[in-house]
């Protein structure tokens, strides 16, 4: 009898077929349903595999309690911005709508923080007040640009004008365009034609199932727009819209969902009394910013599907695979600069290279500091030369990638220990110095030098390379 055989060596055996069906092969040989399919098992996998490992939720919980601090001095500002448009009677009816799964609670729950913004007179706080005020509000957006980047992989951030820009930008027309067009949409189906035409069906079942696709509609648009322009990187429409769309009908779907829970939640009231409604309030927060952040996760990897396998690609990448990204960046960057093309951001070479942008920029790192390439101040920075390629070799490239690949943490001392290893280790660099130091970064970016037997460097000329 083979006691290997049972319910657990089963489905052991499936699971092990699931992550063959999904990981195994090359897709390109998968038909069309295979390969769409796979994709999206893939997609699967990653998000859960983020929201595993803590990260999703430590955001999630992280932003709850920066909205907490922020919410009444953000609603203060759009409330003071919205005054001077004649609007600012919509909050209410907009936090109401806002806290729709909270049920009955909602109602307390809005006039408390609708009381706390009129008890906010910006005009008796002072210049030091205000600025506190609106400090409190920028330190709110600001950890959601870092939540976001977060997800998106981005080491670099908005410079000080950047967020001031951006961020004010936000804050002044945000409200205006969201009142706007929750006013539009409430002024377009109170109309009294559009109720005439209700009446006729089957036009009235049509307008009634459109109507209730308006606030997935909007929420997907909202969402979509956030995805877009609040990550210090360029994403694509195609990405943020389908994350937007996914946390557009999570937020429905979670809010009914939460509806239920609440109307059922009679006991904690009991348990928690005065701070039922409080702790339910901040459990909807959670939920909201968490389904913010994977409908960001989703777009993330639709964007950048090789990360699907892991996300901390480039910390993984070998001394081999790093000096072949750097050599091939390099001319990609050369190809633009010496073509009057404009320089390319790590996302361009990201996308050339078909490696995630965060390893793009790990290894132009060390090249900046060598002063082999430069960025500019564009937003996000392109690369170009930071120095003549003429008189700059391939071997000054593998030598600062060599470089910027060893641990600081720990340094070997070979004194008295391996004299005939470190012989032979001088030789390999004096013969790799021979050969690729006389190879111009210039001819490899020409196509001029694809060997290395391509021109090269004089000898004067290297010795006026960078170091």
């Amino acid at each position: 009898m083979n006691s290997d055989a049972g319910p657990g060596r089963e489905s052991a055996s499936v699971l092990e077929r699931v992550e063959r069906f999904v990981w195994g092969g090359p897709q390109q040989a998968q038909p069309g349903w295979q390969h769409h399919l796979s994709q999206f098992l893939r997609l699967i996998w990653a998000v859960g595999r983020d929201v595993a490992e803590g990260q999703i939720t430590l955001r999630a919980m992280s932003l709850v309690y920066t909205t907490l601090l922020s919410l009444v001095p953000l609603l203060a500002i759009s409330f003071s911005i919205l005054k001077g448009f004649g609007v600012h009677n919509q909050i209410e009816p907009f936090l109401l709508n806002a806290m729709e799964p909270l049920g009955e609670r909602k109602e307390e729950i809005v006039e408390r923080i609708v009381g706390f913004v009129d008890n906010v007179q910006v005009g008796v706080l002072g210049s030091v007040g205000f600025l506190l005020l609106f400090y409190t509000v920028i330190s709110l957006m600001q950890k959601i640009e870092l939540a976001f980047n977060d997800v998106w992989q981005i080491s670099s951030r908005r410079t000080f004008a950047e967020r001031f820009k951006d961020y004010l930008s936000v804050i002044i027309v945000g409200p205006v365009l969201v009142f706007a067009s929750l006013g539009i949409s409430a002024t377009v189906m109170s109309d009294p034609m559009m109720a005439r035409m209700a009446e006729i069906q089957p036009l009235g079942s049509i307008i009634e199932f459109v109507g209730r696709l308006v606030p997935i509609a909007m929420v997907t648009v909202a969402f979509s727009l956030i995805y877009m322009f609040v990550p210090h990187t360029r994403v694509r429409v195609g990405p943020a819209f389908t994350g937007g769309l996914v946390a557009g009908v999570l937020w429905n779907l979670l809010g009914w969902v939460f509806a239920g829970f609440v109307a059922q939640a009679n006991r904690y009231t009991a348990i928690y009394s005065g701070f039922a409604t409080p702790i339910l309030f901040m459990i909807w927060l959670y939920v909201g910013w968490l389904i913010l952040l994977l409908g960001a996760t989703i777009a993330f990897y639709r964007q950048h599907p090789e990360y699907l396998s892991g996300r901390q690609l480039s910390g993984h990448l070998s001394h081999a695979d790093r000096e072949r990204l750097a050599l091939q960046a390099v001319r990609l960057i050369g190809e633009r600069y010496y073509g009057a093309g404009s320089p390319p951001d790590a996302e361009t070479l990201a996308q050339a290279l078909r490696v995630p942008a965060n390893a793009v920029e790990m290894i132009l790192a060390p090249l900046e500091v060598r002063g082999l390439v430069a960025s500019t101040d564009a937003s996000p920075p392109g690369f170009l030369p930071g120095c003549p390629w003429e008189r700059a070799s391939v071997h000054d490239v593998l030598d600062a990638t060599l470089q910027a690949g060893r641990d600081g943490r720990f340094r070997h001392s070979s004194a008295g220990v391996g004299g005939p290893v470190d012989g032979l280790l001088a030789r390999r660099d004096r013969l790799l110095a021979e050969t690729f130091g006389n190879v111009a970064l210039k001819s490899l970016a020409t196509g001029e030098a694809l060997d290395a037997d391509g021109p090269g460097l004089s000898p004067e000329t290297r010795a006026r390379a960078p170091s």
